[in-house]
Formats: structure tokens, sequence, C-alpha cells
């Protein structure tokens, strides 16, 4: 909403990709509160928010589903964000609503971010079809890990990870973090832009990774890691197949700062970007299959996808995505950090202003739910009969 970051962008490089008449702005954004975006620019600028979403949607031959991008720890992509999300499911109730959504790390600069992440986790949790949770903490570790591997001497000027060299402009601490997502985006897109052997619909996705309604946070990781910027330059010698599947599994290539190995799996998805075979994909799976702990009921529960066209300057590229119940512990640091500003209602006044207390209760609530029906999910027993049928007459008892 803030008109100065919009103008911003608009006169970058990128801002030619941009169709003015669908930028909203006002004089300044939500000041990091929730409430703020939610319940006052929300309904202020409702009747300009359909009318940027309609534009659109009547230009598709075949409206299949809303790609939703925001940050949970400010006020505006969080409180607005969320209010977006409830307009989707109100005037387009048949059309899936994906998010991608930034949870804020645990050493945030936003003083009010667990009040922002905390109710939006809940309004996600309620209105959302699928969402994939990404962490500032795990990207800057992703970029760490990239320059590690390469060394130095292997960025090049132009990269997103080498920061601004002598006679350039101070460079966007962000701008290598935005890139790892934005190749996420890339690659879960890709089956729309490119044909493919063994395309995915993305609405394939909630059909195959979502079990239950409310359990639809999917963990994503990537293989090979790198910025779309520096593609072609970083990537060094081309990796064995059988390595990028490994890495994806890994804990250092989640774009959340959790290891899904120690948890229980609901789903998994791989997608290929590349000229790859339906029977490497499943030799891989066959591989890797003993070391993951799927959920009894679903052990068979992995949905493959291969995309023809390969990203630029390399073979392939694996986009991995998961349901798991270690998101649960992400969830329970958001809960931590909420209760203890909210134990001693630090900032709460701010909030009160636009909405009733009784929210923070629900929303609290809601997340808890959530974390227990995880838990329920993964951790029931198969069942067994004990006792034998015994064949009685016609009958059996």
């Amino acid at each position: 909403m803030e008109e100065g970051v919009v103008n911003e962008v608009r006169k970058g490089r990128l801002g030619g990709l941009f169709d003015a008449q669908q930028l909203l702005t006002d004089v300044s954004g939500s000041g990091n509160n929730w409430a703020h975006g939610h319940h006052l620019y929300g309904p202020q600028y409702r009747d300009n928010l359909l009318e940027s979403i309609r534009r659109p949607v009547e230009a598709c031959e075949s409206l299949q589903s809303f790609l939703l991008l925001q940050s949970l720890g400010g006020g505006t992509g969080s409180g607005l964000g969320c209010y977006i999300l409830n307009l989707l499911e109100d005037e387009f109730p048949e059309a899936y609503r994906f998010a991608t959504s930034v949870f804020p790390s645990e050493d945030d600069d936003v003083i009010t971010s667990p009040y922002n992440a905390l109710l939006s986790l809940a309004e996600l949790t309620e209105h959302a079809d699928a969402v994939f949770p990404l962490e500032n903490q795990a990207l800057m570790d992703m970029c760490s890990l990239i320059q590690t591997r390469r060394g130095p001497s292997a960025t090049q000027p132009a990269s997103l990870l080498s920061g601004p060299t002598a006679g350039q402009s101070k460079g966007k601490a962000f701008d290598g973090m935005n890139g790892i997502a934005a190749n996420m985006l890339l690659h879960l897109t890709s089956s729309v832009r490119f044909e493919g052997a063994l395309n995915v619909d993305l609405n394939e996705i909630t059909t195959n990774l979502v079990p239950f309604p409310r359990l639809h946070f999917l963990l994503a990781s990537l293989s090979p890691l790198s910025a779309p910027k520096d593609v072609g330059k970083l990537m060094g010698p081309p990796r064995a197949v059988d390595q990028v599947f490994t890495e994806v599994f890994s804990r250092e290539h989640q774009l959340m700062k959790v290891d899904p190995r120690k948890s229980t799996y609901l789903a998994c998805c791989l997608l290929m970007r590349g000229k790859m075979s339906i029977a490497d994909m499943n030799r891989n799976v066959t591989r890797l299959k003993p070391n993951l702990r799927m959920v009894h009921w679903n052990s068979d529960g992995f949905k493959l996808g291969i995309c023809s066209t390969p990203p630029v300057g390399v073979p392939y590229s694996l986009l991995g995505l998961v349901n798991n119940s270690c998101v649960v512990n992400s969830f329970r640091t958001m809960q931590d950090r909420f209760a203890r500003l909210y134990k001693r209602k630090f900032f709460l006044h701010h909030y009160l202003q636009y909405m009733e207390e009784a929210a923070f209760t629900r929303a609290v609530e809601t997340v808890a739910c959530l974390n227990d029906e995880y838990l329920a999910r993964t951790a029931a027993a198969p069942m067994f009969c004990d006792r034998q049928l015994k064949p009685v007459g016609m009958h059996f008892l």
C-alpha cells in the first residue's frame, strides 16, 4: 500500500512488467499493524480490490486458481493479504486459493510481528486451500550455503548473492533471498507455462498433498540452489540425478528451518524440470522411501511430475513439496513469541483501535487446534482386528 515502495518498483528494471491499473496505493502502509491492514484498509479499498481482481479474471478462458504472495511479519502483507484471501473465498468460491507466505524469523526486527504472524496463520488455516510457507532465516542460510559451496571467487559481479561492488549503489539485502523464493515459484508454475510428459496441474497439488482440509501447509525444497539471476553462473559441475533427489530431502535445502526427516510425512510431491525419465524418478523414490517416515495410511503417497523445459543454464532441477508434521515446530515457535507479548499486553492497544480482543483468543485456539490435528493424524496407529473370523453357516461372526 505504501506509495513510495510501489513507485520504486515501477522505476526499477522490472517496472514494465506491472500493469499500472493493477497497482493500489495509499500514502502509507499499515504501520506493522495487522488490524490496520485487515479492518481498515481492507473494507476501505474493497471495491478497488475487487475491480483489480475482476479485470484479469474476465480475461481468463478457464480460471484455475489464485496465488497470493505475502509476508506475515508486517501489517499490510499480513492483514490486507488475509483480507484479500477472504475476499477471494467469498467472490470466487470455486477457484483454489494458494498462498506463498513468508514467516518471520525469531530475530525479526518488527516488534509486533508475533501478533501479525499468529493472526495471519489462523486466517490461512481457515481460508486457504494450500500454503507454501517460507522462512527468512532459512533463505538467509541458503544464501550463505551457496557462497560457501562456490567460494568467494565463484560469485560474479552481477550475482544477486555478491552484494554491491565498488562504484555501485547499495544493494538490497533481500535480493538473494527473494531470488531463491522466486525460483521456487517459477518451478511451481512451470507446468502452466511449458509442456511436459507428466505435467502436474496446480490444482492436483491439493488433491494429492492435502488429505484433510486444514492440514494444507506444504514445505518446499529445491535442488540445485540458486537465484534466477545466478542460474548458469554459480552452478559449477552438473549434479548427478541421485544427488538432486537426495538434496531435496536434506535439511539444508528446505525453505523453512525444519528437518522433515525427523517427523512424519503425510504426502510428498516431486516436480522435476528437464530431460528426465519416469523410470529414474521411480528408482530414486524407491531408494529414498525406506529412510522417510510415511504415515501408515498413506505409505505410497508420492506424486511425481515432469516438465520438459529445464531452467536456463542447468540440465534439470527438482522441487520437493511435502506435507509433514514438522511444521508444527514452526507454529509452536510462533505461539511462544506471541505469548511473550500477549501475556503483558504489550502494544495491544494499537490493535484494539480496529478489532476486538476476542480475535486474539480465537486465533490462539485455531492454531492450537491445528497443531493437535497434525499430531493426531500422524500419530494414529494402524488398526488391527485380533478376533478371528469364524464361519457359522452362511455368515461370518
